[in-house]
């Protein structure tokens, strides 16, 4: 990906989504409104385990796009949060809206895997985990972050489940 100074301060260069300080305030601000609006949205993790090397330069950004094509809305963010992790913000969206835009990531990650597959003799592993909930006043944006980290890393540990979604309370 070409570098452009035009997106320099809420892009991550290396993928093309959004950076985590832009993902902070927009996040923020949408849990306020949600707040307000009495709306539910979904945090997400993504954590592929992808380790660049010189003969797969751009795997990480190849596999972001596909994920970015899963979520459809604009309304909707991808950020990165680090090396390991990504940021799905899900804006206005139940449950079931929310499993719906997973079984979509998963199709795509899927897909990719295929096609990966056939040049070269891997697959991209990844854990994704969720919550849904409906933002209140006494609810603390901390916390969603938190459980999400926290699901992320028990999925980590699992062998054959890498997808949890579930409902703050």
């Amino acid at each position: 990906m070409i570098y452009s100074f035009r997106n320099s301060g809420f892009r991550d260069p290396e993928t093309g989504v959004y950076n985590q300080t832009y993902f902070m305030e927009v996040f923020n601000r949408e849990w306020h409104r949600h707040i307000r609006d009495h709306q539910s949205l979904a945090l997400l993790y993504l954590c592929p385990h992808i380790h660049e090397t010189v003969k797969q330069p751009h795997l990480l950004e190849f596999f972001m796009k596909q994920v970015q094509e899963a979520i459809l809305r604009t309304t909707d963010l991808v950020a990165r949060l680090n090396n390991n992790s990504f940021a799905l913000g899900l804006f206005n969206i139940d449950e079931e809206g929310t499993q719906v835009v997973l079984q979509r990531i998963e199709d795509k990650i899927a897909q990719f895997n295929l096609e990966y597959g056939k040049k070269h003799t891997s697959h991209v592993d990844y854990e994704l985990a969720g919550y849904t909930c409906t933002p209140e006043r006494d609810l603390s944006i901390e916390l969603i972050f938190k459980d999400v980290e926290k699901l992320t890393h028990e999925l980590e540990l699992e062998k054959d489940h890498h997808i949890e979604l579930r409902h703050m309370q």
